[in-house]
C-alpha cells in the first residue's frame, strides 16, 4: 500500500483539517464528473462532507491510501467497484406508504377499469422496498390478492434492491402500519428473527425486483406500463438529464398511463409528454 500523499491542490482550509485521508477539490470535482457519466447524478458543491464520508469506506476496503489513486484505479478498469462507487453515493431514504396521498389516486386510478383487468407497474427507485410492497398492499386492497397485477420494481443500487428482495423490516419500522394490514400483509419473526417481519410470500410473488439504471437507454421492458413511480430520483438529475428520462419513461408507459413523481419535483416544463392531474401526479399524453 502506497502511503497517503498531500497534492498540490489540497485545500488549507477545513477540506483538509482532521480527515483521515487527503480530500481536495480536484477529488471532489473527480468524484461529480464520474457519478454524473456513470448515474446521472448532479452533485453540488454542499455534497463535499457526504461523499468524503461515502467514499473513505471504500477507500478502506480497496486499500487505497489516497482519492486520486482510487478514482485514477476506478477509472481504467470496470469491474464490480463501479457498482460500490455508485452504491455509495446514492441516497435511499424510504418509508411505507410515504406522500399517501399517491396511493389514495392510485388506488382510485386501479378502481377506475373493468374488473379483472390487468395492470403492469413499473417502481423505478425501489430503494430497500418499502415503496414497491406499499403498491403492492393498495393494489391487494383494491382489487383483490387474485388480480391480474405485476410490479417490476429496480433500483441501481444492487445492496439496497437485495434488501428489498427479502422483504424483511424491524417491527419499529412498521409502525406506521394500521394492525389489520400488519396482520394481512406481514409475518412476525420468532426467537431469533423476535422484532423482524418479512412480507408473506403472495406480497412479494407480485413484485420482480431488476436492476436499472436510468440514464442508460438499455431498458429490458417489451411491454408497456399502466403506471409508473418515479419518485424523488429527478432531484438529483439536471434539466437535460431529467428530459431524457421523461422521454424514455413517456415511450414505456401507455396513453393515458399515470406517472407519480416526488413532492419537490415539477415537470410542468414537459407539457408535451405528461399533464398534471393532481398533486405531483401526471397522465402520459
Amino acid at each position: 500500500m502506497k502511503p497517503a500523499f498531500v497534492s498540490e491542490l489540497a485545500p488549507a482550509g477545513p477540506l483538509a483539517q482532521g480527515r483521515e485521508f487527503i480530500w481536495t477539490q480536484a477529488d471532489f470535482s473527480r468524484v461529480q464528473g464520474l457519478i454524473y457519466q456513470r448515474a446521472g447524478i448532479s452533485l453540488h458543491d454542499g455534497k463535499h462532507a457526504m461523499v468524503y464520508s461515502r467514499l473513505s469506506r471504500r477507500l478502506r476496503e480497496t486499500g487505497y491510501s489516497s482519492f486520486a489513486e482510487y478514482l485514477t484505479w476506478l477509472e481504467q478498469h470496470d469491474g464490480g467497484e463501479w457498482q460500490e462507487f455508485v452504491n455509495a453515493l446514492t441516497t435511499n431514504l424510504t418509508a411505507f406508504f410515504r406522500e399517501q396521498h399517491h396511493f389514495e389516486i392510485f388506488s382510485d386510478y386501479l378502481g377506475s377499469r373493468p374488473q379483472g383487468a390487468p395492470w403492469r407497474v413499473w417502481c423505478n427507485a425501489a430503494s430497500t422496498g418499502e415503496e414497491p410492497y406499499s403498491i403492492v398492499i393498495t393494489a391487494f386492497e383494491t382489487l383483490g390478492s387474485n388480480a391480474a397485477f405485476e410490479l417490476v420494481a429496480s433500483d441501481i443500487d444492487s445492496r439496497v434492491l437485495a434488501t428489498a428482495a427479502q422483504g424483511m423490516y424491524r417491527i419499529e419500522n412498521l409502525k406506521g402500519l394500521s394492525p389489520e394490514r400488519m396482520h394481512k400483509f406481514f409475518l412476525r419473526g420468532k426467537g431469533a428473527n423476535a422484532g423482524l417481519a418479512r412480507v408473506k410470500p403472495e406480497l412479494a410473488r407480485a413484485i420482480e425486483f431488476i436492476s436499472v439504471n436510468l440514464i442508460r437507454d438499455d431498458w429490458p421492458f417489451r411491454e408497456p406500463f399502466d403506471v409508473v413511480f418515479c419518485r424523488n430520483v429527478m432531484i438529483y438529475f439536471d434539466a437535460p438529464t431529467q428530459r431524457r428520462v421523461l422521454e424514455r419513461i413517456h415511450r414505456v408507459l401507455k396513453p393515458g398511463g399515470m406517472l407519480f413523481v416526488g413532492h419537490a419535483e415539477n415537470f410542468s416544463e414537459s407539457r408535451d409528454l405528461f399533464t398534471l392531474r393532481g398533486k405531483t401526479v401526471y397522465e402520459r399524453r
